[in-house]
């Protein structure tokens, strides 16, 4: 079967399955994709080659092959014509398909049924427990034409390369104060976002004195005035994307009298630089151990370990008001 015979099929299927829509709404995605298999059995008959499987795989992608082809299907009783699909993994991926198609169930508005070519009809990444593709029905621009790859060469590579792709795709995306929640930048560095959320308050104080010190590493703007806006966003931004922590008050973290001056002595100074004389050691020892993928994001560049203190110091410098942070903070570290 060619090509262009198949997408004939393909047009067939949906004017029937439309038809049928019209007279009576299907009501769930099994009945639809049962109807969807049904159809193409009785309209693929006169083509002695094709077999359609009636008890596929679980999770196996496509949905249904037909021969060479594969048929992904999707449904909504929404009014749209997009929805997620399958995981960017294709763990279960028929290998005798090689090429794939999209038929779509709208029960929505006008119930309708339409077709479209798989590789074009992606057009977004979405994060849960494992990146899934979105689809849309005519979409203006595919996915793969925004990062630059075809479809049939990106599900060929490994899942550490695919994630390069999709990772500089998502950064391209960010609008300002928005981060990734995963930045996973090999094959043997993942970030599993905890399931449940945590609030700070409730956390040991080792924990907090940690997530502190990763927080004030990335985030050199938590040194300026306090009369700055927003200056403690990003910190409390990496604790609920990259740890799943809730911070409510995010004086908490830094500013706040419980950890600039837990003794209590009533010796004034800027609050913020004696929090963080406080926690020197804990951010050393994040510089020297967190992964370079997170100076990538929040710095925008790749800093060698034994550097990053310096680097935190030169960005802090030029941030401050009222003091200078070179020359208070980490007087004595040494990084040879």
């Amino acid at each position: 079967m060619r090509q262009n015979e198949f997408e004939q099929i393909l047009e067939m299927v949906c004017i029937q399955l439309t038809s049928e829509a019209r007279q009576k709404i299907f009501q769930s995605s099994p009945q639809f994709e049962k109807r969807v298999r049904e159809v193409l059995h009785d309209v693929t008959n006169k083509y002695p080659e094709v077999k359609i499987d009636f008890n596929p795989q679980p999770q196996a992608f496509p949905d249904i092959a037909v021969g060479d082809f594969g048929v992904e299907v999707k449904f909504t009783l929404a009014d749209t014509w997009r929805s997620v699909a399958n995981s960017v993994l294709e763990t279960n991926r028929i290998e005798t398909v090689e090429k794939v198609y999209l038929i779509f169930g709208k029960m929505g508005g006008t119930p309708e049924v339409k077709w479209d070519d798989y590789e074009k009809s992606v057009i977004h990444v979405r994060t849960s427990h494992v990146p899934r593709f979105e689809v849309e029905i005519a979409a203006e621009h595919s996915l793969f034409e925004l990062m630059g790859i075809r479809y049939d060469d990106f599900r060929m590579l490994p899942m550490a390369e695919k994630m390069r792709y999709i990772r500089e795709y998502a950064r391209s995306r960010l609008q300002k104060g928005e981060r990734l929640w995963w930045l996973p930048d090999n094959a043997n560095t993942e970030h599993t976002l905890p399931i449940q959320a945590r609030l700070y308050t409730t956390l040991s104080t080792e924990e907090k004195t940690r997530l502190r010190a990763e927080a004030a590493l990335l985030c050199p703007g938590i040194v300026q005035s306090g009369h700055a806006k927003n200056k403690y966003d990003d910190a409390v931004l990496y604790l609920l994307t990259y740890h799943g922590v809730i911070c409510h008050q995010a004086r908490d973290l830094f500013s706040a009298g419980s950890v600039a001056n837990p003794n209590n002595d009533d010796e004034g100074g800027i609050y913020i630089e004696r929090a963080l004389k406080l926690i020197e050691n804990e951010m050393i020892k994040a510089a020297l151990t967190m992964d370079d993928a997170l100076f990538i994001e929040y710095w925008g560049e790749s800093v060698p370990p034994k550097q990053r203190i310096k680097k935190w110091l030169e960005k802090a410098d030029l941030l401050a008001h009222d003091w200078m942070p070179s020359k208070s903070l980490f007087l004595h570290y040494d990084e040879k």
